[in-house]
């Protein structure tokens, strides 16, 4: 078995074990094997949490291993295709023509950084695509993915901030902001502590902010994010 595989399997022990340890001394070849070792795998998992951090895997190990080896510095050519496919968000389609160009061309950077992005990118609309459908079956929620002009916006302001002069009442909304101090990749999300749920754990925090404004500052923190509505 993959090590890189193991760790995502195995026990709370080894799932902690650290990308950058796995990776540190292999080979360009080595690197290449355990990357068709979980592209394998994530093609082969229901589990959301390992088709999940396989796909990160991947996107780290693309990104800031292969293209660090001297095996990897000749130039090569990113293929159009893959790059019109990447754009049109096809992520799949364009791993498979990214791959296909590596095989062909052999290892480098230029192909790396194209599948690190593929990759990422495919990790993001992974967990998307979940929220999309855990919300679409909560009826009531279905509105959300359905609107395509501001008309269509089933939500509507109260008939008091509707009424009396056009400029007031106004409505004012604040908020703070949160702070993901473990850059954890929202391992909390839900759907993803029910695959795992003995890892949904992150360190995170709101917090509100004293800004300097024209040399002067607020005597107290406020929330920085707000919205207006007259």
């Amino acid at each position: 078995m993959s090590r890189f595989t193991g760790i995502i399997t195995g026990s709370r022990n080894q799932r902690d074990l650290s990308l950058d340890g796995l990776c540190q001394g292999l080979t360009i070849d080595e690197l290449l094997a355990e990357c068709q070792a979980l592209e394998k795998f994530r093609r082969g998992r229901d589990n959301l949490y390992g088709r999940v951090r396989v796909l990160f895997f991947l996107y780290a190990i693309h990104r800031f291993y292969i293209p660090l080896l001297p095996a990897t510095a000749a130039p090569a050519l990113i293929p159009f295709a893959g790059y019109k496919l990447l754009l049109e968000r096809r992520f799949e389609e364009a791993i498979e023509v990214f791959l296909t160009a590596q095989a062909e061309q052999g290892a480098s950077a230029a192909i790396s950084s194209a599948l690190a992005v593929s990759y990422r990118a495919l990790g993001f609309q992974t967990l998307a695509d979940q929220v999309r459908r855990s919300v679409r079956s909560v009826r009531g929620n279905q509105w959300m993915f359905r609107v395509g002009h501001t008309d269509d916006y089933p939500l509507r302001l109260c008939p008091e901030l509707l009424a009396g002069d056009p400029v007031f009442p106004i409505l004012r909304e604040t908020t703070p902001v949160r702070i993901d101090l473990t850059h954890s990749g929202w391992s909390d999300i839900f759907f993803l502590g029910m695959d795992y749920p003995e890892s949904a754990h992150v360190i995170n925090v709101s917090i509100d902010l004293a800004v300097r404004v024209t040399g002067k500052r607020f005597t107290q923190p406020r929330p920085p994010v707000e919205a207006w509505a007259a």
